[in-house]
């Protein structure tokens, strides 16, 4: 990596930087497996999208592969609250993986964590393993994608992806329109896509997905939400009133 990576720690708080003052990951010190900036939590509401709540009985995702690792947000919530899932990381620069052992409780490799120290790109492009849930968040010191962005890394995403397949997407909406990423996301999708509004951070989280349809009532969103807090401590309730607030469910309901 051409700049060097930066912890910074403030109110309970340790932060991960590339070089400057983005922030690229955090951890809450006396809580590292909870998801500390709104954009992950937002990324991980797959789960109510998909029957794999604990009261469901935690059957999916049961293939979870992240694009993308910085300080370990994802992974380190869906291998503690998801313990069905067997999950690939991929991640282009060891001197993340190295911070994120050192500085952010990164869990060890086993044979249901593996990290690969590749390009995500390359990664998607050459494989053929099927995933039922995707994380695509990786950015470069300049806050760059590269072919993360391309309709081709987005119809190779949807071919790799199961019968229950989900993709979610971090889009920096406030550093740059994220239009036409959207865009590429809805073409490569056939239109089996939805948009989250943006975070503070500014952050724009998109879904896709591939295979079984998604119809969830807004009624049934709030009501898995409160089990997935109750399941998790994760609390998506303000993430479903914006979504709500914005026009985003035609019919009151999610429509994937």
């Amino acid at each position: 990596m051409s700049t060097p990576i930066d912890i910074s720690e403030r109110a309970g708080v340790r932060y991960l930087h590339f070089g400057s003052n983005w922030v690229q990951g955090a951890m809450r010190i006396r809580q590292p497996e909870a998801l500390e900036l709104a954009y992950t939590r937002e990324m991980m509401a797959g789960l109510l999208l998909r029957d794999g709540l604990a009261s469901d009985g935690g059957t999916w995702p049961r293939r979870v592969l992240m694009i993308g690792l910085g300080a370990a947000s994802l992974a380190k919530f869906v291998h503690r609250h998801c313990p069905q899932s067997r999950i690939d990381v991929v991640e282009t620069e060891p001197e993340v993986v190295a911070a994120a052992r050192q500085f952010f409780c990164l869990p060890q490799e086993s044979a249901r964590f593996a990290i690969h120290l590749d390009d995500g790109a390359r990664f998607m492009l050459t494989g053929t393993d099927r995933y039922d849930y995707v994380f695509v968040d990786g950015y470069d010191d300049k806050a760059r994608t590269g072919a993360l962005d391309t309709l081709p890394f987005h119809q190779a995403l949807r071919a790799r992806l199961s019968a229950d397949g989900l993709a979610a997407f971090n889009l920096l909406g406030q550093m740059r329109g994220h239009e036409a990423s959207v865009q590429r996301i809805f073409t490569a999708f056939d239109g089996r896509a939805a948009v989250f509004p943006s975070c503070d951070s500014g952050n724009v989280i998109a879904f896709a997905a591939a295979g079984t349809a998604i119809l969830r009532p807004l009624a049934e969103l709030r009501a898995r939400a409160a089990i997935l807090k109750a399941e998790t401590g994760l609390d998506l309730a303000s993430a479903i009133s914006n979504l709500e607030a914005t026009g985003a469910l035609p019919g009151g309901a999610l429509v994937l």
